[in-house]
């Protein structure tokens, strides 16, 4: 469990570099490929070219900085939960108080690392659910911040749910695919009829590819489930933000960080939960 631990506490400090740089990478990709197209189009006889220079900007470089004065993180000072507390949440050269969401992410990666591998062991299963634990860490903080799911993380963790679901890891195959085609084209059906209803987009198509994912993860079985908690975790943190908050009931809510912490939740207990659920409601 400690190695768990050590484990979980690098990549959450790992998580918290992808959740700040995967979005701004999406920009600047889409940035240049509107760049291509319009350069590309005859009917735009001039197209002004940035003076800017892109320095390089991926998941590894550049090294980390204090957003605020520029000062290198050193590598003393990027000791997941500890670096904090031994800098009191401070940066050592400009002293701007660095945001306690940071060894937050960087615990809670930890710890649900550790509940991963106490439910299903030092094994295949176990490296898959750290797996796909971090993948919905990373989704959450990213949606939340950003209103995004990326493609780059959400169809990876499609792809691999049916992949060890061909080995019957969790699911059996059949299920997995059916849980796949079920997720996206569930959520898929209530948007196109929100839409037509109001007229308005109720959510992104990147929920019904993180729900998909889920689905092959599980299995179809499993999407009841997961949509019914979703809708529970999304009542009691939208009411508990509004009212311990006063968040604007207007302010529109990304589902995605609702479906990826119930799909955690089913992914862990769900069947401890559809067992206590038909001893509550058979009747015998």
């Amino acid at each position: 469990m400690a190695c768990a631990l050590v484990l979980g506490l690098l990549v959450g400090s790992f998580l918290n570099v992808v959740i700040y740089r995967l979005p701004k990478m999406m920009e600047r990709d889409w940035q240049h490929q509107c760049r291509e197209f319009l350069a590309n189009d005859s009917n735009i006889a001039t197209l002004p070219e940035s003076n800017e220079k892109q320095e390089t900007f991926n998941l590894m470089v550049p090294a980390s900085r204090c957003p605020n004065c520029g000062h290198k993180i050193r590598a003393w000072e990027n000791i997941p939960v500890i670096s904090y507390v031994f800098l009191g949440g401070k940066c050592s050269s400009c002293k701007t108080t660095i945001s306690i969401r940071y060894p937050i992410i960087e615990l809670a990666t930890g710890i649900l690392s550790v509940v991963a591998i106490a439910y299903f062991g030092v094994s295949w299963n176990g490296l898959a659910a750290l797996l796909l634990t971090w993948s919905l860490i990373a989704l959450t903080m990213i949606d939340l911040d950003t209103y995004l799911l990326p493609d780059d993380i959400t169809l990876p963790l499609l792809w691999l749910g049916l992949i060890i679901n061909s080995f019957g890891m969790f699911t059996d195959l059949p299920s997995a695919l059916w849980g796949a085609i079920a997720g996206y084209m569930s959520l898929w059906m209530v948007y196109q009829l929100f839409k037509l209803v109001t007229g308005k987009e109720g959510m992104g198509f990147g929920d019904f590819k993180l729900l998909a994912a889920l689905g092959a993860w599980m299995g179809w079985q499993m999407l009841p489930q997961i949509i019914l908690l979703s809708s529970l975790v999304g009542a009691v943190i939208g009411i508990t933000m509004i009212v311990v908050r006063g968040r604007d009931k207007n302010i529109p809510i990304p589902f995605g960080p609702y479906l990826a912490i119930a799909g955690w939740i089913a992914f862990i207990w769900g069947d401890t939960i559809n067992q206590a659920y038909l001893k509550l409601f058979v009747v015998h």
